[in-house]
Parts: structure tokens; C-alpha cells; sequence
């Protein structure tokens, strides 16, 4: 594993295209930049400690259609792709911000982050905030961030079978499947869909309001096969709720082992990608 540097724009795509739904760390450089300097040794060595990402460097003077293109302003400058997509960026010499976003968007290894589904699409739960998301009448002892990854814990309900899961992405994404493991007997059954609430709503809202979409999930697809949604009605969703009103067997504890967003990240154009700044000659690209 090495890093791999970049002769031109179309090998710059060829390579982006080549990792599909892997993470893609770019260091945009400049042989004359002494911060790029110190921290290239550096980044040398992360394609061995991250070796599920792929990490590319570009040289901004040799490659300065590229660096226009994604509007690289001062270096260096790391961008963050996913499926052709960026999905983040950090500017500045900064090893251990590079570290923490890598850590961020590479996925623990316990999700199937490099799983292509087809399509364009992958899987989203390495978008979600984890820490801004919540479940309604989960057990204590089984909370919701078991089931957003597949280390061995489960989600539970606690007072009867109803859940309510608010879920958190760091950007818009097109979702375009669910896909549930859980036991037969005790899996979901009838959910309602809800995006893009302001709050996460309550068992009395979520019973009364117009789901985006219903669902009754049938015993066979709780195994992991993806449950299709409408598609077309959630192309720009920040976060997604559901409402599970009961599961298969009709008792009073509902599980969920693991739940799977699959879909694409959508790709937006960030102002600050395109801010040039002043300065002496061969500081902006």
C-alpha cells in the first residue's frame, strides 16, 4: 500500500473511478509549500494504517486543471471523496484533523463501507452523526447505536414493542433502500417513514401524521435483504425517522440486530471550495 501520485486530470478520474464506494484522501501539494513538506512524510504512512482507504497525492503545478477543478485555494489542502463524490475537506498542515476525518468517513470496520451494491450506490451509516441520533423507548441495555453497527449488541424496545429511530446524516444523501437483521419472531413489521423533521417527533405525532412512506416488512426480508423505498421521495434527506408501530409476532419487545441505509451521497458544491485568496505569486491555484 502506498500512496499514489497523480500525473493529470484523467488519471486523477481514472483513480477516483477505480475506488468506487472505498474513501479517497487527496493531498493537494506544492514542492515549494514547506508545510506540505513536513507533513508528507507523514501522510506516506497512512495508506498502511488505513489500508480500506485509497490515498492519492497532486502536485497543484503539475496538475493544475485538477486543482482548479475542485477548487483547491492554499496548501495543502486534503479533500475526501466517496463514489466520485467529495464528501468533506481540511486545509492546512494539520495531522491529526487529517487523522480524525479519515477515522470519520472510513467506517468502522464492522460496516459494509466497501460493499458496492450497484448502481452507484453503498452503504450511508458512514454519514451518520451518531452522536445526534436518538431512539424512542429503546432498553437501556439495548440502545440504537447497537444496531448501527454489527459488533454483537442489538437494538430493543423497552416499555412495549413501539420505536421511534431518529436518524443524522452529515450531509444530504438519496436513500434509496433499508435493509433490517433481526430476529423473525421479534423483527419490525409495520414502520412509517418520516424526513427532514425539524425534531424527532413522538409516538402520538408519528401515529397521526403522513408518513412519506409506509412499509410492512415482510419475515423473510429481516435476514438483510434490502427493503426498496420510493425512491424518487428520498432524493435530499438530512435525517430520516422511523416509526416501528409493531413487529412480526405481535408481542411486546421489538429487535433489531442491525439496520443498513443503502444510497448515494449527494454531490454539493461548497462556496469555500471555490474562494480564491489573495497573495503572493504561487499561492493560489
Amino acid at each position: 500500500m502506498s500512496v499514489r501520485v497523480i500525473d493529470d486530470e484523467n488519471h486523477f478520474q481514472q483513480e477516483l473511478q477505480a475506488a468506487g464506494v472505498r474513501l479517497v484522501v487527496v493531498d493537494f501539494t506544492a514542492s515549494w509549500c514547506g508545510p506540505c513538506q513536513r507533513i508528507a512524510p507523514h501522510f506516506e504512512q497512512l495508506p498502511t494504517k488505513y489500508p480500506r482507504a485509497v490515498f492519492l497525492k497532486v502536485d497543484v503545478d503539475k496538475c493544475q486543471d485538477t486543482a482548479a477543478a475542485q477548487g483547491v485555494s492554499a496548501m495543502p489542502t486534503f479533500f475526501f471523496y466517496r463514489n466520485k463524490t467529495k464528501i468533506d475537506r481540511l486545509q492546512g498542515a494539520d495531522l491529526a484533523g487529517l487523522e480524525a476525518k479519515i477515522q470519520q468517513h472510513i467506517g468502522s470496520a464492522d460496516v459494509d463501507s466497501g460493499e458496492d451494491f450497484g448502481q452507484g450506490l453503498m452503504d450511508l451509516n458512514v454519514f451518520i452523526m451518531k452522536n445526534q441520533c436518538e431512539c424512542l423507548n429503546e432498553s437501556d441495555d439495548h440502545p440504537l447505536a447497537h444496531a448501527l453497527t454489527s459488533g454483537g449488541g442489538y437494538l430493543q424496545s423497552d416499555c412495549d414493542e413501539q420505536l421511534i429511530l431518529s436518524i443524522t446524516f452529515n450531509q444530504a444523501v438519496k436513500i434509496h433502500s433499508i435493509r433490517l437483521k433481526a430476529p423473525e419472531k421479534l423483527g419490525p413489521k409495520n414502520l412509517k417513514l418520516f424526513i427532514n423533521q425539524p425534531r424527532t417527533i413522538d409516538f402520538d405525532q408519528a401515529e397521526s401524521s403522513t408518513a412519506v412512506q409506509d412499509i410492512v416488512v415482510d419475515p423473510k426480508d429481516l435476514a438483510g435483504n434490502p427493503v426498496n423505498l420510493r425512491y424518487v421521495k428520498f432524493q435530499n434527506v438530512q435525517n430520516i425517522q422511523i416509526f416501528i408501530k409493531d413487529n412480526q409476532s405481535g408481542g411486546e419487545v421489538t429487535q433489531i440486530d442491525t439496520i443498513n441505509f443503502i444510497g448515494s451521497p449527494i454531490t454539493t458544491t461548497k462556496m469555500e471550495d471555490f474562494k480564491r485568496i489573495a497573495g503572493k505569486k504561487g499561492e493560489s491555484h
